[in-house]
C-alpha cells in the first residue's frame, strides 16, 4: 500500500515546490524592480500556518490550488514595461532554469510544465498580464473594451493551444 502512495505523495511534494519556485521567481524580479512584496502563499483560501521573514509573510492556505505572490500593484504599475514584464515573467523563468536544472527529473517536468502554462494568455496567469502591460503600453492608457477583446480571445488561443498540445502528444 505504502509503495502505492509514494508516486503520488511524490508528485503532491514536487507539484508544491515547483509552485514555490514559481512564486520565489516573481519575488526575485520584484526586489531586483523595487517593487513590494507582502505575501508569498501556498494554496489560497484562510491562512493554516506561516511564518514572516523580513517584510513578507510566508504562508500555508487551506485549499491547495495554486500559489501567489501579493506585491504592490500601485508600485508595480509604476515602473517600466520592461521592470512590469520582468516582474511577470520571473516565475516562470525560474521554472524553466530549474526544468533545465532538473532534466528528465519528475521535478523537472514540473517546472516546464507550470512555466510554459503560465505563458498562457489566460486571466490573470503570467502571459495573461504580460499581453496586459504591453496592450497598455501600445494603447498609452487602460482601456476595459480593450482588455476584454484580449482576454476572451487569450482564453480561446489557449484552448486551441492546448488542444493542439494533445492531439501532438498523441
Amino acid at each position: 500500500m505504502l509503495q502505492q502512495l509514494i508516486p503520488i505523495l511524490s508528485a503532491v511534494i514536487f507539484t508544491a515546490l515547483a509552485m514555490i519556485v514559481h512564486e520565489l521567481g516573481h519575488l526575485v524580479a520584484a526586489r531586483r524592480c523595487s517593487v513590494p512584496a507582502s505575501e508569498l502563499a501556498l494554496g489560497f483560501g484562510p491562512r493554516l500556518c506561516g511564518f514572516r521573514w523580513g517584510p513578507i509573510s510566508f504562508n500555508l492556505r487551506i485549499l491547495p490550488l495554486g500559489s501567489f505572490l501579493r506585491l504592490d500593484g500601485t508600485a508595480l504599475a509604476e515602473r517600466t514595461v520592461p521592470q512590469q514584464l520582468l516582474v511577470h515573467l520571473g516565475g516562470i523563468i525560474f521554472n524553466l532554469l530549474f526544468a533545465v536544472a532538473a532534466y528528465g527529473t519528475i521535478f523537472g517536468w514540473l517546472n516546464l510544465l507550470i512555466g510554459l502554462g503560465n505563458l498562457l494568455p489566460l486571466y490573470k496567469h503570467d502571459g495573461w498580464k504580460c499581453g496586459v502591460v504591453i496592450m497598455r503600453s501600445l494603447l498609452q492608457k487602460k482601456s476595459q473594451p480593450a482588455e476584454w477583446v484580449f482576454t476572451f480571445s487569450g482564453c480561446f488561443a489557449s484552448l486551441m493551444i492546448v488542444n493542439a498540445v494533445l492531439h501532438w502528444f498523441r
